[in-house]
């Protein structure tokens, strides 16, 4: 079965304005796709730009330090030896066999304190034969001095001669003599029993002993029972070189210049004493000049032969500029330090340090007070290295 066309329908003709208003469709619709396009394609150059962009070297990591203003002491520092006040070896007086030590040792020993007893029994046994000798004589004397009386009046009335007289008279002066004798050992018998009590001569400290209860001495040994070192004051030696010497004699000649020992341990506190003695002469062969401290040592800080740093403060220098040590960097041209700004940039600045004492260093001229210096992290710095105050990493030695 055939289906018949069905007729076509004319389009009504299209107007002007109906063209005029789809003509303004299209545009507008192509005006949007291209603003979003670009948005799209400048947003992504952008991103893409930032990608590439290459960043800046990132901040060194620093420790930093303000230069500071104060008052600093002038000093000498040298290597000095301890030694003791006093040194006292200790020796028998009296033969004998020892019997009893009393301390151990290292023990501090105080004046007057009983070391060593020596066996006294063959002392006392003198001592009473020489209490007996002296009364002896001394009745011997004082008879001899009767008779001579009674024979001087004799000889007064001449019922005598004159050479009896003479040879009564020679007996008294005998017996006299005697009697003297007598008593002199009797004397020289207490004191060797009192020998047999051995004291220590001073304060201090007793070393190492020699000999033991049971063993023999003699008088005067060769070598001591034991030595005593005084450590209550106690001396230091140093030397400083020979150009210093008009310095020290120049501050010297008020008071007593101050003296400190500088302990290993910095918790520890330094030991303080006063200069006594400069050397009449300088020591031609070190072209140094030999001084002594006397240290009042009442911790027993100091013990003798020990080696110890000295430091002598000379005066006071007012208003230096200090900072530590470690901030100073020594190049070709001599000293520098790493000086920050308020822009954190490093510069490297030339500075002339006048002297170094302990981990400060005092500046004579190229830093000002409050400025900042890099104390830690200037072996990665270079003129104007954006830094940050932090813990540097360890630098390679």
């Amino acid at each position: 079965m055939t289906i018949p066309a069905l007729p076509e329908t004319p389009s009504p003709p299209m107007t002007k304005t109906s063209r005029r208003v789809l003509i303004a469709g299209a545009v507008v619709v192509a005006l949007v796709a291209g603003g979003i396009a670009a948005y799209f394609s400048t947003d992504i150059r952008a991103k893409e730009g930032r990608k590439a962009a290459p960043k800046g070297p990132p901040a060194v990591p620093v420790t930093l330090a303000a230069a500071l203003q104060e008052t600093v002491p002038v000093r000498l520092q040298a290597i000095g030896n301890v030694e003791a006040y006093r040194t006292v070896g200790i020796k028998a007086r009296v033969d004998g066999q020892i019997v009893t030590v009393n301390f151990r040792e290292g023990d501090p020993v105080k004046k007057g304190e009983v070391l060593f007893r020596i066996d006294a029994r063959p002392f006392e046994a003198a001592l009473r034969q020489a209490q007996a000798n002296a009364l002896r004589d001394k009745a011997a004397r004082d008879q001899a001095r009767s008779q001579e009386r009674r024979y001087q009046e004799l000889l007064a009335k001449n019922f005598i001669s004159k050479e009896a007289y003479a040879q009564i008279r020679t007996n008294a002066e005998t017996a006299e003599a005697s009697a003297q004798a007598s008593q002199a050992a009797l004397e020289s018998a207490r004191l060797n029993l009192e020998y047999c009590t051995i004291h220590s001569p001073l304060e201090g400290y007793v070393g190492k002993v020699l000999l033991q209860a049971g063993n023999l001495v003699k008088a005067n040994d060769v070598n001591p029972l034991v030595v005593i070192n005084q450590v209550k004051p106690i001396y230091v030696n140093f030397a400083v070189p020979e150009q210093n010497l008009p310095e020290v004699r120049k501050y010297q000649s008020g008071e007593p210049l101050r003296v400190d020992v500088v302990p290993s341990d910095p918790s520890m506190p330094a030991p303080s004493g006063r200069l006594i003695f400069i050397d009449n002469a300088v020591d031609q062969s070190t072209g140094t000049i030999r001084l002594r401290a006397e240290f009042d040592n009442d911790e027993a800080a100091l013990w003798p032969g020990q080696f110890v740093n000295v430091s002598v403060q000379l005066y006071e220098q007012l208003d230096a500029i200090v900072i530590p040590s470690q901030a100073v960097q020594t190049g070709p041209d001599g000293q520098y330090v790493y000086v920050v700004g308020a822009d954190m940039l490093a510069e490297l600045r030339r500075i002339k340090v006048l002297r170094t004492d302990g981990e400060r260093a005092i500046v004579a001229s190229g830093l000002a007070k409050g400025e900042r210096v890099v104390t830690r992290g200037q072996l990665r710095l270079g003129p104007k290295t954006r830094v940050q105050p932090g813990k540097p990493a360890p630098e390679a030695s």
